[in-house]
C-alpha cells in the first residue's frame, strides 16, 4: 500500500473522515476541501458547533458509523484519535478493502510537509497563540493556513484560518506524542508541565516527548521558547546541548533579545504590555498575565515568518500587528464571554490543569475587581487529578466560591476507585473557604440560580460537559428578561 499524500493540490481525491465533528477533525475536512478533495464523513447524533461549520460547507456526513458508508470509490480515510481500528465498523471496513488509514495527527504531519510548517506546542496555552498568530498573520496578507484548537472569533467562528498555502501553522498535542508525526521549520514551546499522566510516567517523561519534538527541527530551524517557564527551559537546555544548529529565540520577562516582556499593567478591561523590540506598547483585551506570554509567543512567531519571506518588521506592519492584538477576543471556551445576564457576567473556560486555572482566574480577577467570582469547575480524567490533587487544592484562591463535581471521565481510563469527585472535594475545602459540591453538574442548577446576584462572574471551567450549566443559567435569564 503506497503512503498517502496530502499535497498542495487534492482535486477529485475522495477522502472519508471518522470522527467528523471533532474541532481538529473539521478543520482538517475545511483544509483539504479547499485543496480540492472531495470529503465525506461519519459521526455520532450528539449536535455539536461543528455541525453549523460543516453544514455551510456542503460537505456531507453521516450521523453513524456503518460499513457501507465506505465505498469502493474512497481513497483515503483519516479518523479521530478517539476512535480504534479495531472496533470501529467503517475502519475495518477500510482495512478490508485496503484503502490507506490515517489518524489526525498522521494527516495533520502529512499537510505540514506541503508548506513551511510552524509547530506551536506547550501544555498550556497553544490554542490562544495558534489563534493570536493566525491574526497577526492574516492583518500582514501573508499566505498561510492556520489551525487551531478551537473555533475563534477572527477565524469566522471557525478553528481554521485558509490565506494561502506556502505556510502551515498549526497547533500540535504532545498526549501520546502525536506531535512527533508533524515536520516543523520552526516550533513554540509555551510551557511544559506534568500533564496526560495516563500515558507519560512522570514529568521527566513529557520533558523527553517535547525534546524528541525539538529535534525534528531542520538545521537552521527556529525554537520560540518561552523563557520564563521552568519547563520549556528545561527542553532548551536538553536542544542546545545537542542542536548548535537550530536557532533559539527566547520570550518572556527574563529573555534577551527583542522579544523580552518589559513591562506589563494590568487593569479593569485590559492588559497593557512591551517588548523590548517594539516602540510602542501592545494592548490586549482578554484577561491574565499568561495572555501577554501567548501574544509575544504569537508575536515572535509571526515575526520569524515575515522574516522567512524576506521582510522586515516595518512600522506600519508592527502599527497592524498591534491593532490586531487590541481586536482580538479570544477563541471558543478561551475565557470565552457568553454574555451578560441579569447582570451576572457568564465566561466559559476550557482550563483544566492546576496551573491554568490558578492564572486564568487571577486574571479574571484583574481584569473584574468589582465582581465576586463563582467558579464552576469539573476535573477532567481520574489520573490528572490524583496526580495533581495538591496542585488542585491550591488553584482556586481567587475565586470567592467554588462549586465542584463528579470526575469527567476520560474514554481512555477506567476509574479504580481511588480517585472521586469527593476527593477533590475534600483536597479544595482544605484550602478554600466556601465550596460546595454537586455530584452531577446540572443538580447545581437551583442552587446556582439562588446564589447568583447581580455583580457577579460565574465561570465554568474544565474539559467536561458543565459548560452546559453556564448556558443555561444564561440563556434562561435572557429569556426571563425579555
Amino acid at each position: 500500500m503506497s503512503r498517502p499524500q496530502l499535497t498542495t493540490t487534492l482535486s477529485g481525491y475522495r477522502i472519508h473522515l471518522v470522527g467528523i465533528k471533532g474541532t481538529g477533525m473539521t478543520a482538517l475536512a475545511e483544509i483539504l476541501a479547499d485543496r480540492g478533495a472531495v470529503i465525506s464523513g461519519s459521526d455520532g447524533p450528539e449536535r455539536f458547533y461543528t455541525d453549523g461549520i460543516l453544514q455551510r460547507l456542503g460537505i456531507p456526513y453521516a450521523e453513524s458509523f456503518d460499513s457501507d458508508h465506505i465505498d469502493s470509490q474512497i481513497q483515503l480515510v483519516v479518523h479521530s484519535a478517539a476512535y480504534d481500528r479495531k472496533d470501529n465498523a467503517e475502519l475495518i471496513a477500510a482495512e478490508q478493502k485496503g484503502i490507506p488509514i490515517l489518524s489526525y495527527p498522521e494527516a495533520l504531519g502529512l499537510l505540514s510537509e506541503s508548506g513551511e510548517a510552524s509547530g506551536i506546542s506547550g501544555t498550556h496555552g497553544k490554542t490562544t497563540t495558534a489563534a493570536l498568530t493566525g491574526t497577526i498573520l492574516r492583518a500582514w496578507d501573508l499566505p498561510v493556513t492556520v489551525l487551531a484548537g478551537s473555533a475563534v472569533a477572527e477565524f469566522g467562528d471557525r478553528s481554521t484560518l485558509i490565506l494561502g498555502q506556502r505556510h502551515f501553522v498549526a497547533e500540535t498535542c504532545e498526549y501520546r506524542r502525536h506531535f512527533l508525526h508533524f515536520h516543523p521549520q520552526r516550533i513554540v514551546i509555551t510551557a511544559v508541565e506534568a500533564d496526560h499522566l495516563d500515558y507519560f510516567r512522570d514529568v521527566d517523561d513529557v520533558l523527553d516527548a517535547f525534546y524528541s519534538f525539538c529535534l525534528k527541527l531542520p538545521s537552521g530551524g527556529q525554537l520560540i521558547v518561552n523563557q520564563d517557564d521552568a519547563g520549556a527551559r528545561e527542553v532548551l537546555g536538553r536542544v542546545q546541548r545537542k542542536r548548535l544548529d537550530v536557532s533559539i529565540i527566547p520570550y518572556g520577562r527574563s529573555a534577551t533579545g527583542r522579544f523580552r516582556i518589559t513591562e506589563i499593567e494590568t487593569a479593569a478591561g485590559y492588559t497593557r504590555f512591551r517588548l523590548s523590540g517594539l516602540e510602542d506598547a501592545l494592548l490586549l483585551r482578554i484577561p491574565g498575565i499568561h495572555s501577554v506570554y501567548n501574544a509575544t509567543a504569537a508575536c515572535a512567531l509571526s515575526c520569524c515568518i515575515l522574516e522567512g519571506e524576506g521582510r522586515e518588521l516595518t512600522v506600519p506592519l508592527a502599527q497592524a500587528m498591534g491593532q490586531a492584538l487590541e481586536d482580538f477576543r479570544g477563541s471558543r471556551r478561551r475565557s470565552e464571554i457568553l454574555g451578560t445576564a441579569g447582570g451576572v457576567l457568564f465566561i466559559d473556560d476550557y482550563g483544566h490543569h492546576p496551573t491554568e486555572i490558578a492564572s486564568t482566574l487571577a486574571g479574571l480577577k484583574s481584569f473584574y475587581p468589582e465582581r465576586r467570582i463563582i467558579v464552576d469547575f469539573m476535573s477532567h480524567t481520574y489520573s490528572r487529578t490524583k496526580a495533581l490533587l495538591k496542585e488542585f487544592g491550591r488553584c482556586f484562591q481567587a475565586a470567592d466560591l467554588v462549586v465542584l463535581h463528579r470526575i469527567y471521565a476520560s474514554a481512555r481510563e477506567k476509574s479504580n476507585g481511588s480517585m472521586d469527585g469527593n476527593t477533590l472535594f475534600r483536597e479544595v475545602s482544605r484550602h478554600h473557604p466556601q465550596v460546595v459540591y454537586f455530584e452531577e453538574p446540572m443538580d447545581s442548577l437551583s442552587y446556582l440560580r439562588e446564589t447568583l446576584r447581580p455583580g457577579d462572574l460565574f465561570v465554568t471551567m474544565g474539559a467536561g460537559d458543565n459548560w452546559r450549566i453556564g448556558r443555561e443559567i444564561f440563556e434562561s435569564a435572557v429569556e426571563a428578561a425579555q
